[in-house]
């Protein structure tokens, strides 16, 4: 097993581990539990993606895949910024 991402909160963890999932790839998030000990634990390296050594390639790719996309703007078009909504 191989630590490949760590993720910024435990809901990007859950997200990744989820899309990973439905690419038919095991992934566990490790330290989930650690999150309520905030505060008694350092802040940074808590959590991480784990998965099987042979999808490791495989597993960084689709995170970085997933983490370069870009929302689509209204005629369906990559643009916009992540997180801005136009009003």
């Amino acid at each position: 097993m191989q630590r490949i991402y760590e993720p910024a909160d435990g809901l990007e963890g859950e997200r990744l581990v989820d899309m990973l999932a439905g690419e038919s790839i095991d992934a566990r998030l490790l330290g989930g539990y650690l999150l309520g000990a905030l505060g008694e634990l350092p802040l940074a390296g808590l959590l991480a993606i784990q998965v099987a050594d042979a999808d490791a390639p495989r597993a960084r790719a689709l995170i970085a895949a997933y983490n370069s996309a870009r929302p689509l703007d209204d005629s369906g078009e990559p643009g916009g910024e992540p997180g801005v909504l136009d009003c």
